[in-house]
């Protein structure tokens, strides 16, 4: 009976671990996030369902395009839990990209809680993503007007106009906070400085041109 039980333990254990790997599910049709209150747990705290309104379902204006005219040169419009409260539990989000021509880049980032997948609406974007440990292998393709890339969860990947017009693409995001970490920033912006020492060993670059890179982070914050 004792081993019955550690098995079915271990099982349930298992099982567990699985069903809270991602977002969690809903258990009734929607649960409207609760802005104010104070409570934290993993996600948000639902209000009452009998107080939602149209509006915890509905954002407007990702008809405009987003300001592209910063380094860069790309602009993120992410409509997420925070903008939607009704998408507390559902498991998903949604982002307009924005890229100015001749060279518009999403910079190499990581979303740690979301598979995304990117569709082109105009321009042509160069796009990919970097596989784990060993082997670290690029991903890449061109995309067109029409073309769909999937970034898998958790892994780095960047998104780059090589045309000479603007580009949009739409993404959506399998979580409703999938997070975001830009590798650049995170290296050389973080707060407080990771040690140039540190950075300098890591990059195999001397001590000046780290604090030359960090600075440039800093200096745009």
């Amino acid at each position: 009976m004792a081993t019955y039980a550690i098995y079915l333990f271990t099982f349930l254990a298992l099982v567990s671990s699985q069903a809270f790997a991602s977002d969690p599910s809903p258990l009734q049709d929607f649960c409207v996030a609760d802005m104010k209150s104070e409570v934290f747990v993993n996600g948000l705290v639902c209000k009452n369902p009998k107080e939602a309104k149209p509006e915890d379902f509905f954002f407007p204006g990702l008809d405009k395009a987003g300001d592209t005219s910063k380094n860069p040169g790309s602009n993120v419009t992410l409509v997420n839990v925070d903008k939607i409260a009704g998408l507390n539990t559902l498991g998903i989000s949604l982002a307009r990209i924005d890229f100015a021509p001749n060279g518009g880049l999403n910079s190499p980032h990581i979303h740690p809680r979301a598979t995304e997948v990117l569709t082109v609406m105009e321009g042509t974007l160069y796009v990919g993503f970097v596989t784990s440990s060993p082997d670290f292998k690029l991903f890449s393709k061109v995309l067109n007007k029409g073309d769909v890339f999937v970034f898998p969860k958790g892994l780095i990947h960047f998104q780059f106009n090589i045309g000479a017009v603007p580009a949009i693409a739409f993404a959506g995001l399998s979580s409703q906070n999938p997070g975001l970490v830009t590798v650049a920033k995170a290296i050389f912006g973080s707060n407080p400085p990771i040690s140039d020492d540190v950075l300098a060993k890591a990059f195999q670059l001397d001590k000046k041109t780290v604090d030359w890179l960090q600075a440039q982070f800093w200096n745009s914050s």
